[in-house]
């Protein structure tokens, strides 16, 4: 019933209708973006990516504090940090996250005063970059990331991260209560209208807040690219659901006695792990519409794996090297992988794939910003060796094993001289001049 109904939606906003001109066609083809989001999250792998987090978010918590608190300590603005957990806290209701509050800073006191200036902190830094490291595959596998950042990178920008983030954060927040605190603005705030904008202002801070967040943890922790459009777009849905839904959490919390008569004492804790996994949940959802906004070819495929076919894997190859080599001849802007997904219509892992094949082939190379060119004479690059290396690349799974079997075996040998004799010696040069040549021939005739 299921797979039908998903078929279906799939015909509505894939189809026909979808590709008209008149405004039903674009109104599909905006709703697109959050369909994909949402059959996504049903088929239970960012759930399972969520469910991950919250338990690597409870062995980080208290590193993370701690961690938080020794750098603040420095700066003698550690005690600006209570608001900002404060605030993580809130949907829980007033009670439990000033509960939770001051439990997590008395910890965190207590394990940052006697690590601080010692070994301990370096410790709790390499936990963090770990944990950080699980975050980021979650951020990699939504964005189809298949290589992680090096170790020395890693070290190196979470831990400048994890220096800088809470002295931003709280110069932020203490620049902005000394402005407001202020006399000349406090003057200024009187006014009937300024007075509307403040009140307005406070009604939108934590959306804008949570939204700001959100757009610099979509650009940074991916490993790859990622334009600020894509992920300002995906930050501000994650942002309203964030805000919106924590206020739903608290209606909910507040309003419902089930927690306390099922759970008794251990209510808060149920309800702190609900929420930090619905956070999780929403900000994996933006991440994912992040990465749709950014490559738009992924919609109708979504987190399925992809399958080509071996006839498709020959033309990508082929493709993909004439393209290389027509812009090797002619000059131009070289080509990248989202380039030629673009022009090819594909979506980027296909390319990015075939391209690691035919690197590892050295028919390419890779260069440091991600563009791709032919790694020797396109005149010494052979057809059928571009078309053996696309047939030939490896599935993930073992060989099967070779039972003689003439009839067969004398067949498939054929197949493979009549291929080799049709390619001949044409070489990559020759198939990038064969269109000049026609269009001489052409002209002549």
């Amino acid at each position: 019933m299921w797979v039908r109904i998903w078929a279906f939606l799939d015909w509505c906003f894939f189809g026909a209708a979808s590709e008209r001109p008149d405004p039903l066609g674009l109104l599909l083809r905006v709703l697109r973006y959050p369909y994909a989001v949402l059959r996504d999250l049903s088929r239970g792998e960012i759930n399972l990516r969520a469910m991950s987090l919250v338990y690597t978010t409870l062995l980080a918590l208290i590193p993370l504090l701690a961690f938080s608190f020794a750098v603040l300590k420095i700066f003698g603005g550690h005690r600006d940090l209570e608001p900002i957990i404060y605030e993580f806290f809130r949907p829980l209701g007033p009670a439990a996250a000033h509960e939770l509050t001051t439990r997590a800073l008395q910890i965190a006191g207590r394990v940052s005063s006697g690590v601080v200036g010692s070994l301990g902190l370096a410790l709790l830094a390499w936990t963090l970059v770990g944990t950080i490291k699980k975050v980021e595959d979650s951020f990699n596998f939504l964005w189809r990331v298949e290589q992680p950042r090096s170790f020395a990178r890693r070290v190196a920008e979470y831990t400048g991260l994890l220096i800088t983030a809470p002295v931003l954060l709280v110069g932020f927040i203490g620049a902005l209560h000394a402005t407001m605190g202020s006399a000349p603005v406090q003057e200024v705030v009187r006014l009937p209208l300024v007075h509307w904008l403040r009140s307005v202002g406070l009604l939108l801070a934590p959306y804008a807040m949570v939204t700001a967040f959100f757009t610099a943890l979509y650009m940074l922790i991916p490993n790859t690219r990622v334009h600020w459009r894509a992920a300002l777009t995906g930050a501000v849905v994650g942002g309203v659901l964030w805000a919106a839904g924590g206020k739903m959490f608290t209606a909910m919390v507040v309003y419902s006695t089930r927690l306390d008569i099922v759970y008794a004492g251990f209510a808060v804790v149920v309800a702190a792990l609900l929420w930090t996994y619905f956070g999780w949940l929403i900000m994996l959802a933006g991440a994912q519409l992040s990465f749709y906004v950014q490559n738009p070819a992924y919609l109708r495929l979504g987190l399925q794996q992809l399958r080509l076919s071996s006839v498709d894997l020959e033309s990508l190859a082929l493709r993909l090297m004439y393209l290389l080599g027509r812009t090797h001849v002619a000059g131009g802007r070289r080509w990248t992988v989202n380039r030629i997904a673009d022009e090819l219509g594909l979506p980027g892992i296909a390319v990015a794939q075939m391209a690691n094949t035919l690197e590892r082939a050295g028919m390419l190379i890779v260069t440091e910003v991600d563009e791709l060119v032919p790694s020797r004479d396109i005149g010494r690059i052979s057809v059928y060796e571009i078309l053996d290396v696309a047939r030939r690349q490896g599935s993930g799974h073992a060989a099967p094993r070779r039972v003689p079997m003439p009839p067969v075996d004398r067949l498939l040998a054929s197949v493979e001289d009549a291929r080799r004799n049709r390619c001949g010696e044409l070489t990559l040069r020759d198939l990038v001049d064969e269109a000049p040549r026609l269009s001489l021939a052409v002209a002549r005739g």
